[in-house]
């Protein structure tokens, strides 16, 4: 089972999108907070990680380069999401996809799969 992290404070969202991809045979956990994500990430060793562009503690940016910068998640693919169209912004800091919010999460799953392959 791929196993994907959901980094965003948008418990509503979160819980929608877990239970989705869950139905689609993915390992899913949620983080809630930028700093716990790096923990959490060490524990979890996600094969992809989807991030919000914005977090209590830090933005979706500084987390996705704290992750390019630890050997371990050099090359995991990252998506990031945001209302804003931070795209640039985004790959700029190591993201391999950017989706702009609200996305089909249907088109979600088959998204996940193509990166982590």
């Amino acid at each position: 089972m791929p196993k994907v992290m959901i980094v965003d404070d948008d418990r509503t969202s979160t819980s929608l999108l877990k239970t989705l991809l869950e139905m689609d045979g993915f390992d899913v956990v949620v983080v809630t907070v930028g700093q716990e994500a790096m923990e959490e990430a060490h524990r979890f060793l996600p094969d992809i990680f989807l991030v919000d562009y914005h977090l209590n503690d830090m933005s979706g940016i500084d987390l996705i380069q704290n992750l390019r910068a630890s050997e371990q998640f050099r090359h995991t693919p990252i998506i990031m999401a945001s209302g804003r169209d931070v795209g640039k912004e985004a790959r700029a800091a190591g993201a391999d996809l950017f989706l702009v919010k609200p996305y089909d999460p249907s088109q979600l799953s088959e998204q996940l799969a193509s990166l982590i392959q």
